[in-house]
């Protein structure tokens, strides 16, 4: 059944009915207006929402969906996550009629064998219709739940074998029918998850696609119903042009990359993800059979949806960044996602942590594989940590808490053609806001003991990546403690011959006789005054090291991004003097000779 509703969601959809012909400025101008309708819905919701993973970390999506289930607008968010929605709706709208959809009606859903994300991703969705009654536009809102009702608090297991131990499914459920709340169905939801705030944060989603539709109205009225249609068939059709007009630029060819994940959470080791971009003419096919299907693999099955999603929003960024984010894209794109594949399992597996894990995996190899032909715009929208280590722990009334631990943070911010890794998040995490010592030690008993960059963990190139961090931190109560490690073995991957990133670490009871370096998925009881210290990897270089101007080099050292030692063993620059007394100098003559040195090697490597 799965695979067949897959085929049948993603199949192309007819544009909305209109005999109205449009301008580009008007199309335009609705356009923006739908981006600026999704933004302010989904600001609604950051400061409506109880929780701090909403509230806080801006963990949430919005996005406007036609009658026919095509993608009209976005908002600014987490970029892999803004083309995911559409496929819920889609099964929503399968159902409309049994349903009885009507004005006023909210819906949700986030069940992945259904057009969802993972299960902690609820899509909530509101329809509008005109004056006569017919269907036009559905506003769209995704947020991340901080628990799901499963068998481990959170929303994420490290062993779970199927879907239903990670929580509630819900392939689509009426929230609001014609205004009222069905409070029978927000109570079931309310008593299935272990979060007191969630009360606050379904409310808050509901309310903010309702803000949505009534801005929608406003807009219809505006324009008209018929206007409005032929701005979206107007805006898809352009984005579909003018993609397949960047992609007639680029060499016919395949273009193949692997990219492999350390382990899944049982041990079962390099999980391969594998990607073949094939440019023929106007046409960009992403084929990615040959990804990984063994049936015994745990805890590493994404979702169809996520994995679409994340494969547009890396291609996306390898274009004309003017280009509107819409259904256009899709049409644009071919894909050939395995059916049986980590990359769109069969029915029931758990999907919570594949959604991290071979979700961005998709991304990064696609990045690897068009990085030859596309060097200017190869940015892999990426982050490398298989999950970051959740603390959770019942205050006195019984009630759950949990640090999240998406903390501020170094990591995976990769060089770009031009332009060493910088401001310390990666681009893969788009607008997302990492937690603060302050934020985080206000509301959780944690203490941030320590957040620095790491020396040498950049990657070395031309230009260089990012360093990574170590966070330290301690916990004052006795809790549990979850983390899935990844990126150990496999770290983010150089462009173009820069150097991978430095591997993640991870280290429980850091610093006591009882330490251990995590070196898979754990889920362990910490007792009070426990100290956890977890190393992000850093960023990615770009092209090769020995290019990298020897002057930048002595600046890197300079501000301890770089050792004197990497220096010369990947830079291929010799220095004297030391960092700590700031008297680092460049030897001209030795650097001359030991660069020329490593050429010739690299020369000698190749050809044998």
């Amino acid at each position: 059944m799965s695979f067949e509703l897959n085929r049948r969601l993603v199949a192309r959809r007819p544009s909305l009915d209109t005999d109205i012909k449009i301008d580009a400025v008007t199309a335009s101008i609705i356009n923006g207006s739908f981006e600026t309708i999704c933004f302010e819905v989904a600001t609604h919701l950051g400061r409506a929402a109880s929780s701090a993973i909403i509230n806080q970390s801006n963990e949430r999506n919005a996005s406007i969906i036609d009658a026919n289930g095509r993608l009209a607008g976005i908002s600014v968010g987490i970029p892999q996550l803004l083309f995911v929605s559409p496929l819920a709706v889609r099964w929503g709208l399968e159902n409309a009629e049994q349903d009885d959809w009507g004005p006023g009606d909210v819906f949700v859903g986030n069940d992945p064998d259904y057009g969802g994300g993972h299960l902690p991703d609820y899509t909530v969705y509101a329809p509008l219709f005109d004056e006569q009654g017919e269907l036009v536009l559905i506003q769209a809102l995704q947020a991340h739940q901080g628990d799901t009702g499963g068998k481990d608090p959170g929303g994420f297991s490290v062993d779970s074998t199927d879907i239903f131990g990670e929580g509630l499914g819900i392939p689509v459920l009426k929230l609001v029918h014609r205004g009222q709340p069905r409070r029978d169905v927000i109570d079931l939801l309310i008593r299935n998850n272990r979060f007191p705030s969630f009360a606050g944060d379904i409310a808050a989603m509901i309310s903010a696609v309702q803000a949505g539709v009534r801005s929608l109205h406003t807009l219809i009225t505006r324009y008209t119903v018929d206007s409005v249609k032929a701005a979206i068939n107007y805006n898809i059709d352009q984005t579909n042009s003018r993609f397949r007009q960047a992609v007639a630029q680029w060499p016919d060819g395949d273009y193949p990359a692997h990219v492999w994940i350390d382990q899944d959470t049982a041990g079962n080791p390099d999980v391969h993800v594998q990607v073949t971009c094939r440019v023929v003419g106007d046409q960009l096919t992403v084929d990615m059979t040959g990804s990984d299907a063994r049936p015994e693999l745990v805890n590493v099955w994404n979702t169809f949806a996520n994995t679409r999603g994340y494969a547009i929003a890396q291609l996306a960024s390898m274009v004309d960044p003017d280009i509107n984010k819409n259904e256009g894209l899709f049409y644009a794109v071919e894909m050939v996602i395995p059916e049986g594949s980590i990359l769109q399992p069969a029915p029931n597996k758990p999907a919570a942590l594949g959604a991290f894990h071979p979700a961005v995996e998709v991304g990064e190899a696609i990045c690897i594989a068009l990085s030859p032909i596309l060097p200017q715009r190869s940015a892999p929208q990426v982050y490398k940590l298989g999950m970051p280590s959740a603390v959770i722990g019942f205050n006195e009334a019984g009630e759950m808490w949990m640090d999240q631990g998406v903390d501020v943070r170094a990591s995976d911010a990769s060089a770009t053609q031009g332009l060493d890794g910088w401001g310390s998040m990666c681009a893969g995490l788009g607008n997302l806001i990492l937690a603060t010592a302050e934020d985080a030690e206000s509301r959780f008993p944690v203490l941030n003991l320590s957040r620095e960059m790491t020396t040498d963990t950049g990657g070395a190139g031309r230009w260089r990546g990012q360093p990574g961090t170590r966070n330290i931190k301690q916990v004052l109560e006795p809790v549990s403690a979850m983390t899935w490690m990844v990126s150990r073995k496999h770290p983010l991957r150089g462009l173009c011959g820069g150097d991978d990133a430095a591997p993640y670490s991870n280290f429980f009871l850091f610093g006591s006789a009882d330490e251990f370096e995590v070196e898979n998925a754990i889920n362990a009881q910490l007792p009070a005054g426990a100290v956890t210290a977890y190393q992000y990897g850093g960023g990615a270089g770009f092209e090769n090291p020995l290019l990298r101007a020897a002057e930048a080099v002595r600046e890197d050292v300079l501000d301890e991004y770089v050792s004197v030692e990497a220096a010369r063993e990947r830079y291929g620059v010799v220095l004297t003097g030391s960092a700590e007394n700031c008297d680092i100098e460049i030897d001209p003559e030795k650097t001359e000779d030991l660069r020329r040195q490593r050429v010739a090697e690299n020369i000698r490597d190749s050809s044998t």
